[in-house]
């Protein structure tokens, strides 16, 4: 897989390491290396399940942070590239 896939922001890796900012983007990368790893093994069911558990740890890390620093939330999702939650 070429390193350039992975997504490399300076400005969150040099955050604290246990902050939500660092813990969603960590998560991303995680989520990138999987998806790229469905394309190969399209029937690896046991890392489907890990995939769908990040996800969701990832939804509620999100969820969180909308609740309590909404602009942090604006810039993540934007930085990240990932969609917003949907709110009702």
């Amino acid at each position: 897989m070429p390193i350039n896939s992975f997504i490399h922001l300076f400005s969150i890796s040099k955050k604290k390491e246990g902050s939500v900012e660092s813990q969603i983007f960590r998560l991303t990368n995680r989520i990138v290396k999987l998806t790229y790893h469905f394309k190969t093994h399209g029937k690896d069911y046991s890392s489907q399940r890990g995939l769908w558990k990040i996800l969701g740890r990832r939804k509620r890390l999100l969820a969180y942070l909308f609740k309590t620093n909404p602009v942090s939330y604006q810039d993540l999702t934007s930085q990240l590239g990932i969609r917003r939650l949907k709110t009702n």
